[in-house]
């Protein structure tokens, strides 16, 4: 069974080609914004075009316009190519990465760069795989006060380590091709989580809160 990988929620671009959990085709690079325009190009560019049997897709929490663009992506492939796809976490595949470099066995504190100087966090068990809290957005001044780690994994730990003056920041992006370390996880439907609520409001929920 062949299963292609996108991710975009992140500054990182990878998308990845497996098959029966083995990657046979990959593409990961720091684009920063340019996910819409080197989206399609990377996955055409994998073996038979990126066609598989199945899709799974990052749907955040992130980049807001970096997965909306890999859930429409997923989505219009899955339709085309008549295959099922699914969603996975940000920080669960952070998280899963981080574990393999967990040799302290600590605790893992993913970060996630936000928007509006907030950082996206959730802390996992030292294999990575238990959540422990629910996804959460954070001012990184605030969360400099309230997260104590010795180690902070993901695109925001550098950010958050300068802000509390201490600690370790490992940098880790998303990797499409390191998708078979979190096989064992639920999956998710293909849908944005974005982690915090809209910046913009309709009338009606104005008047309601």
């Amino acid at each position: 069974m062949r299963l292609l990988v996108i991710d975009t929620a992140t500054q990182a671009l990878s998308v990845a080609l497996l098959e029966n959990d083995v990657p046979i085709g990959r593409f990961h690079e720091i684009v920063g914004r340019g996910h819409a325009e080197a989206l399609l190009p990377a996955i055409a560019a994998l073996p038979n075009g990126g066609r598989a049997d199945g899709i799974a897709v990052d749907v955040g929490p992130g980049s807001f316009t970096g997965v909306r663009i890999g859930i429409a992506a997923a989505r219009a492939l899955a339709l085309a190519w008549g295959v099922p796809v699914h969603g996975y976490s940000t920080p669960a595949l952070i998280a899963a990465l981080a574990a393999c470099q967990n040799a302290a066995g600590e605790h893992i504190a993913v970060t996630i760069t936000g928007g509006h100087g907030e950082l996206f966090w959730q802390s996992f068990d030292p294999t990575g795989r238990v959540a422990e809290n629910p996804v959460t957005s954070t001012p990184i001044a605030q969360l400099a006060e309230q997260l104590d780690a010795p180690v902070y994994y993901g695109t925001g730990a550098e950010a958050l380590v300068t802000a509390r003056g201490a600690g370790i920041a490992v940098s880790l992006y998303p990797d499409a091709a390191a998708y078979p370390l979190i096989t064992d996880q639920p999956l998710l439907p293909p849908s944005p989580i974005y982690g915090r609520g809209a910046d913009a409001m309709t009338m009606a929920e104005r008047a309601a809160s």
